[in-house]
């Protein structure tokens, strides 16, 4: 596994780097920690140590026990420049909280501190992780800092929106969970460090078309941009990963295999033939609801008159999600219209036995079919999670960074196995 360095600045939101430093060491990372003087005012030295299993850094000019090395590894025969060995040997440095102080120490380049040393001296992938109050994030100031930081390639990982630190007070500037902080860690990672290595992921994308004669259809506005969002960002984090296209225009990404379709029928096939072989299942497709009982043979004629009798498809997911084995995650979306959408979606959850429901209402007229942004609501069976109006590769990333969360978490198996007793 990977080599792990932590920063932590100032911030009350330096709790959670604790959890963060333990669900990567649960997770088979080696983790250090560098923290600057103020973090200690907040979480002490000794709780991070006791969960990695090393020192904690805190001066440049503190002597490091273990010479640079991470857990695990051999400590070196001389006694080499602490901040320059420990981040020689890291694979990626993230800072989490990320101090409205700190981030304009980075972006100027200072190094006062163990931890803006050792971020200067570092070549491996480094990712900020800011949090502080809402109107010091929106600040030019910061923004300025984080646009500097960017340009330099840092990935700097946009905080939430929620209730904050001071009392009452509501807004953008929330650190995220620590989950979504370890995945997008291991997203990071260079090459045989890829979180999802090994593991096999179907997606579905685009809209079928359901034949009425050989020219006229039944379809939707499906674009397919999600689904190949979807693919794109688990490929990224290593998957193997095939996409089952139904009309989609869009090329497909670079090293994820293609299966195209038209009709549901089709699409149902291909998905029943390539479900057991995967890990993970994001049914993004918005396959017809209906098709013609009888389509023509022929084209037919405008004066000639069109009794249509329409039949139901396959419930595609509810078929699957039938078959499936404990170590498989399913996720469902569900294109909802109005204040009624949360509420069904919830009933989807259940009614098709899947681990996570992706609602987006198509009502708003910002994300639309063909829109290369949208907003959407991730149900599970503990927890709903808002993702903001973003990319779609953006949005992507949040539903697979919540499909990580309730993998490593082992939520998949439990919760397929209480919906079958529910069920039965």
């Amino acid at each position: 596994m990977a080599r792990i360095l932590l920063g932590v600045s100032g911030g009350i939101a330096a709790y959670k780097s604790l959890e963060l430093a333990r669900l990567a060491t649960v997770a088979g990372h080696g983790v250090r920690v560098v923290m600057t003087e103020s973090a200690t005012r907040f979480v002490g030295a000794a709780s991070f140590e006791g969960i990695v299993g090393a020192p904690v850094l805190i001066s440049e000019f503190q002597r490091d026990p273990m010479r640079g090395a991470f857990p695990g590894d051999p400590a070196p025969e001389h006694d080499p420049i602490g901040h320059l060995e420990v981040v020689a040997n890291c694979d990626a440095f993230l800072v989490a909280p990320a101090s409205a102080n700190t981030i304009a120490k980075l972006a100027a380049g200072m190094a006062d501190s163990m931890l803006t040393t050792s971020f200067l001296a570092c070549v491996a992938p480094r990712l900020v992780a800011p949090a502080m109050n809402d109107r010091m994030y929106a600040d030019a100031a910061t923004q300025a800092n984080l646009a500097t930081l960017r340009d330099r390639g840092v990935i700097v990982i946009d905080p939430d929106e929620g209730q904050l630190a001071s009392r009452g007070e509501f807004g953008k500037g929330r650190l995220p969970d620590p989950e979504q902080l370890l995945a997008r860690v291991e997203s990071a990672l260079p090459t045989g460090h890829c979180p999802w290595d090994g593991l096999r992921v179907l997606v579905t994308a685009g809209g079928t078309r359901e034949p009425i004669d050989p020219v006229r259809f039944i379809g939707n506005r499906s674009s397919g941009r999600m689904g190949i969002a979807l693919a794109a960002a688990a490929a990224k984090r290593g998957a193997d990963v095939t996409l089952i296209a139904a009309n989609v225009s869009l090329p497909e990404p670079a090293g994820v295999r293609r299966i195209d379709v038209e009709t549901a029928e089709e699409l149902a096939r291909a998905a029943q033939a390539e479900f057991p072989n995967a890990h993970v299942l994001l049914m993004a497709a918005a396959p017809a609801d209906f098709r013609a009982g009888e389509p023509a043979t022929g084209k037919l004629k405008r004066k000639d008159s069109l009794d249509l009798h329409l039949e139901p498809t396959k419930d595609i997911l509810a078929g699957l999600a039938a078959s499936r084995t404990e170590s498989q995650t399913i996720v469902g979306f569900a294109a909802e219209h109005g204040a009624e959408g949360l509420t069904r979606a919830k009933e989807k959850l259940a009614r098709k036995r899947a681990d996570l429901i992706v609602l987006n209402d198509v009502s708003n007229p910002e994300i639309g079919f063909e829109s290369e942004q949208n907003a959407v609501t991730l149900i599970d069976a503990s927890s709903e999670t808002e993702l903001p109006l973003d990319s779609k590769d953006a949005i992507a990333g949040g539903i697979l960074d919540r499909v990580d969360a309730l993998r490593r978490e082992g939520d998949s198996p439990r919760r397929a196995d209480t919906q079958s007793r529910r069920a039965n």
